[in-house]
C-alpha cells in the first residue's frame, strides 16, 4: 500500500512513522509513505499557499493553486489514488470500520490543513471524503494524519503478528475489547477471573464475549445502542 500524506509540516512525522509498527512495515515493504510538503507547489517567491478571506473574517485560508497542483502532481506518479482525504473537523469521524475500508485501497491521498480552513473548492472538487477524529478542533491536520495511519497501516496484512489479534480488538465487532490480566494470578488480593486460568476454551471464549458487551453497554451506551446489540444473540 502507498499512502501519500500533504502538509505543511513534514518534519512533524519522523518520530511518529519512524517507530515500533510502522517502522516494521516500512521496512518489511508492506507500506511506503510518501510525505510532500505543499509549499513546494507554491508559485510565488514567498512559496506562499493561504491567504486572506473574501468577505474579511479571522485566520488565512488555504489557497486552491498549491493544492490542486500537488494532487495532480502525485496522481501521475504511478497508480491513481483510491481516495483524497481531506482531514478536517467538519469530516466524516474516523472509525475502524473505515480504517478497515481504507486498508483495503492499494492507495490513498492525505491533505493535512493548518490554519484557519480550506478554499472550499478544495472540498468540492479535489477531495473525495474528508474525515475528523471527532467534534474537536486541532491546531492542524497532522495528529489526525498520524492517528489514521497507524489504524489503518496496522491492519495491513503481515504488519501485525497474529490475525486474532486483530480479530478481537475494540470495535472489530461493534463491541470494546473484553479485559486483559497477565501474571500474578493474585495481586494484592485481586484475582484474575477463575474462567480465564480454568483451560476450558469454550467457556473463557463465552465469558469475553459477554465482558465486552456489558463493557460496551457500560463505557460507550452511545456504541451500544447504535448497533443494537442488545438485539443480538
Amino acid at each position: 500500500m502507498r499512502i501519500d500524506l500533504l502538509t505543511l509540516f513534514p518534519e512533524m512525522f519522523g518520530a511518529v512513522f519512524g517507530q515500533s509498527i510502522l517502522k516494521r512495515a516500512w521496512d518489511q515493504g508492506l507500506v511506503e509513505i510518501v510525505l510532500t510538503n505543499i509549499r513546494d507547489y507554491a508559485t510565488d517567491k514567498h512559496r506562499s499557499v493561504d491567504d486572506k478571506p473574501y468577505g474579511g473574517g479571522a485566520g488565512m485560508v488555504l489557497m486552491c493553486g498549491p493544492l490542486f497542483a500537488a494532487v495532480e502532481d502525485l496522481q501521475q506518479q504511478g497508480e491513481p489514488a483510491d481516495e483524497v482525504i481531506l482531514l478536517c473537523p467538519q469530516g466524516q469521524r474516523f472509525t475502524q470500520q473505515i480504517a478497515g475500508e481504507l486498508a483495503g485501497k492499494k492507495r490513498i491521498i492525505l491533505i493535512a490543513g493548518h490554519y484557519e480552513g480550506f478554499d472550499e473548492r478544495i472540498r468540492e472538487h479535489l477531495v473525495s471524503r474528508e474525515i475528523s477524529l471527532g467534534d474537536f478542533v486541532l491546531t492542524g491536520g497532522e495528529v489526525p494524519a498520524m492517528a489514521v495511519v497507524d489504524a489503518v497501516v496496522r491492519l495491513l496484512p503481515g504488519v501485525l503478528g497474529a490475525a486474532e489479534s486483530i480479530e478481537e480488538e475494540s470495535f472489530r465487532n461493534d463491541l470494546l475489547e473484553y479485559p486483559h490480566y497477565t501474571r500474578p494470578a493474585d495481586f494484592r488480593g485481586w484475582k484474575v477471573p477463575e474462567v480465564l486460568v480454568s483451560g476450558h476454551h469454550e467457556a473463557i471464549r463465552k465469558w469475553r464475549l459477554q465482558e465486552s458487551r456489558e463493557r460496551t453497554r457500560r463505557k460507550r451506551p452511545d456504541l451500544y445502542k447504535e448497533n443494537k446489540l442488545e438485539e443480538k444473540p
